[in-house]
């Protein structure tokens, strides 16, 4: 048996790229119709991910990827607290 620790792999909704879970930003619907973004990963709610990158964001905003992953249209206030948010871990 090897050594070796299966890593989680989750699709990116802005660029489509498989990377590991860890490398990637969960943006959450908890039961209250709240979006939000979950660093930890751990959040109760449905989630989608995003690479931690604004180009991403802005890809996922034209492609609709996370209305469609919710399965609901997303306010334009979502997106602007997102990118928000985004700004924020970018320069930590």
């Amino acid at each position: 048996m090897s050594g070796k620790k299966k890593v989680p792999m989750r699709k990116c909704v802005g660029c489509q790229e498989m990377k590991g879970k860890k490398e990637m930003i969960r943006v959450i619907r908890t039961a209250g119709n709240e979006f939000m973004l979950d660093a930890t990963g751990k959040k109760n709610g449905r989630g989608a991910y995003l690479c931690p990158d604004r180009e991403c964001l802005k890809k996922a905003v034209k492609n609709r990827g996370l209305e469609r992953s919710f399965k609901q249209a997303i306010p334009d206030e979502v997106y602007e607290s997102l990118e928000k948010e985004m700004i924020e871990i970018e320069t930590g």
